[in-house]
């Protein structure tokens, strides 16, 4: 079974816990442990958000640890996703055909097949959110970023450093809005 099959699968599970006005508003899969498939669903009602992770059959996980580690996941992904080649990769690719139209500079077309390979590493949605996918996003940006001249430092992994504490925050919000007991 494919990813968007999955999720389609689990997506009336996960609507099935709205409380009152409740809507579902997104469901995100996850696997933070190579064994451990959850899925992190988001309820709105207005501006108020809920959270549940549903288990791979659909039930609802009550453990903090679990919770906790895909929340975590989670938000490293989407931090990798939105810091990976300076964040807009599209206009990143258009600069770097710009620059070897115009100036042809020695290594340009290493720089763009680098550029497309880190695109290629994100993907498009679904994705599963994985610590594999941070490893593939992490190596294509640096080498990405090798290609484009020498760097003291990795931007991609200081962007990531300096996202951390949103990745705490989000973990948070989930904790505090969730929608079962957490043991």
């Amino acid at each position: 079974m494919g990813l968007r099959e999955d999720l389609e699968r689990i997506a009336p599970r996960a609507a099935s816990f709205a409380v009152g006005a409740e809507e579902l508003s997104g469901v995100v899969p996850s696997r933070a442990e190579p064994d451990e498939q959850t899925y992190l669903c988001a309820s709105a009602e207005g501006d108020e958000r809920s959270w549940l992770v549903l288990d791979a059959e659909g039930e609802p996980v009550t453990s903090r640890e679990i919770v906790r580690r895909a929340a975590s996941i989670i938000a490293l992904t989407e931090l990798a996703e939105e810091t990976a080649g300076g964040g807009d990769l599209q206009e990143l690719r258009e600069q770097l055909v710009a620059i070897r139209l115009t100036e042809s500079p020695e290594g340009i077309e290493e720089a763009e097949e680098a550029a497309l390979e880190l695109e290629r590493a994100i993907g498009s949605p679904p994705r599963l959110a994985e610590p594999a996918f941070l490893d593939r996003v992490g190596a294509a940006a640096r080498r990405l970023e090798a290609a484009l001249g020498p760097s003291p430092a990795s931007p991609f992994a200081e962007a990531m450093k300096q996202g951390m504490a949103a990745v705490d925050e989000f973990v948070r919000e989930v904790e505090t809005h969730y929608k079962a007991a957490l043991e």
